[in-house]
C-alpha cells in the first residue's frame, strides 16, 4: 500500500523537525514543500496549511479533515531522542508528536488524496493546523476565517479509531476573595483566606443539575491558591484558580453566570471560547462507524473541536494515554488501518 509507506515517511519528517506550539514554522515549511511537490495547491496562513479538493462545487457541502502539527514540549523521562524518529523494532514509530497527533495528520492527508480521486457529494478540505496544544488564536481559528464554510468536520486525535461524539469544554477562572488587613496578634481584620474557603467549599460540593450520559457532570477543580505576605498580617486578598470542565448541556457563558451568582469572590474567565460539543449518534458518519464495529464515546480531553461552530467528530489512530508521555509512539499498523478506515467511513458519505 503505497499510501501507507508515504504516510510513515512523512511522519518521520515531522518528528525530525521540532514543532512546539507557537513555533511550528519548520514543520509547516516541510509539509508545504512536500504537498506542493505532490501536485497540490497548498494554502497557508501563519503555520496553518490547507488543501481543497479539485473541482470545488459551491452547491455541495464542505467536509473538513483536520488535525494539528504542533506538539507539547518533551517531558522528562525520555530514553529515546524525542526528535529522532525510530521504528527499528518494526512495529512502532517512536518520537515526539508521533501519536499526538502526527499519525492523524498523515493518515488524514493520505485519505484526502484517495477520496479526492473519486467524485463525492461534498467538497473535501484537508487542514493541518497549528497551536492546538495551547488553544492559540493563530491556530485553527485563523484558518477557519479563510476557508469555505464547513458543514461537518473529522478531527484527527488518538482515539483508537473509535468516534468521540462528545467532548468536554474548558473554562479557567481567576478568582479573588477579599478581606481586610489586620495584625494577626489582635482580633482585627477580615481574613481573605477564610472568605475564599467558603467559596472553595461551594466549588467542591456544587453539582450542576444537567449531567451527560457521555461526559458526566460538569467538573470544577480548584487548582492554584495564593494569599498572604507574612505570618503576622491578616491577608486582605486571596487569589485562586478554578478549572471548569463543561458538558454539552451548558455553554461556558451559562456556567459563568451561575458561578458568579453563587460565590462572593470576584470571578474572571480567561476565555469563553472552549465550549463542549456533541454529535448526534444518528449522524450518517456515526452510523457508519457503529456498523463497522466501532464504539462511540465521550472524550474528557480538549481538542480543536472546542473551536468549531459546526458538527464534528473526533477520531484518529493511536491511544490518548500515550500523548504527552515519555517515549511517545504510534503503532505502524494503526496508521495503515486508519487510512483504510477513514476512506471507508467517508467514501460516498452524504452529510
Amino acid at each position: 500500500m503505497e499510501e501507507f509507506y508515504d504516510a510513515i515517511d512523512l511522519l518521520k519528517g515531522m518528528i525530525a523537525r521540532p514543532s512546539i506550539s507557537r513555533d511550528e514554522s519548520d514543520v509547516a515549511d516541510f509539509l508545504q514543500s512536500r504537498w506542493k511537490a505532490a501536485g497540490h495547491v497548498v494554502h497557508r496562513r501563519g503555520n496553518n496549511l490547507w488543501i481543497i479538493s479539485e473541482e470545488f462545487d459551491t452547491s455541495k457541502p464542505n467536509l473538513l479533515l483536520n488535525s494539528h502539527i504542533d506538539t507539547v514540549k518533551p517531558v522528562s523521562g525520555w530514553e529515546r531522542e524525542p526528535f529522532i524518529p525510530d521504528d527499528s523494532d518494526g512495529e512502532n514509530l517512536y518520537g515526539l508528536g508521533s501519536n499526538d497527533a502526527g499519525a492523524s495528520v498523515v493518515s488524514l492527508y493520505e485519505a484526502f488524496t484517495l477520496l479526492s480521486r473519486k467524485k463525492q457529494d461534498y467538497n473535501l478540505i484537508f487542514l493541518a493546523s497549528a497551536e492546538e496544544e495551547v488553544s492559540g488564536k493563530n491556530g485553527l481559528e485563523l484558518a477557519l476565517a479563510a476557508i469555505p464554510e464547513i458543514s461537518f468536520a473529522v478531527v484527527g486525535e488518538p482515539t483508537g479509531m473509535n468516534p468521540a461524539i462528545a467532548e468536554k469544554g474548558l473554562m479557567v477562572l481567576d478568582c479573588t476573595a477579599h478581606g481586610k488587613a489586620g495584625h494577626a496578634a489582635r482580633n482585627e481584620g477580615i481574613n481573605a483566606i477564610t472568605e475564599a474557603i467558603k467559596d472553595i467549599n461551594w466549588f467542591n460540593s456544587y453539582r450542576f443539575p444537567k449531567e451527560s450520559e457521555l461526559l458526566g457532570p460538569v467538573k470544577m477543580s480548584v487548582t492554584v491558591i495564593n494569599a498572604g505576605t507574612q505570618h503576622n498580617v491578616i491577608p486582605d486578598r486571596c487569589d485562586y484558580v478554578v478549572d471548569v470542565r463543561s458538558n454539552e448541556f451548558y455553554s461556558n457563558a451559562e456556567l459563568l453566570q451561575i458561578i458568579s451568582d453563587s460565590v462572593d469572590s470576584d470571578v474572571k474567565p480567561r476565555s469563553l471560547r472552549l465550549n463542549s460539543s456533541r454529535l448526534d449518534s444518528s449522524h450518517p458518519f456515526v452510523r457508519r462507524a457503529l456498523l463497522m464495529g466501532k464504539e462511540a464515546f465521550g472524550s474528557p480531553t480538549l481538542s480543536d473541536q472546542a473551536l468549531m461552530p459546526f458538527p464534528s467528530v473526533k477520531i484518529g489512530p493511536g491511544d490518548s494515554s500515550r500523548s504527552h508521555s515519555a517515549d511517545e509512539y504510534v503503532k505502524l499498523m494503526e496508521i495503515r488501518e486508519a487510512i483504510d478506515l477513514y476512506v471507508r467511513l467517508l467514501d460516498g458519505l452524504v452529510i
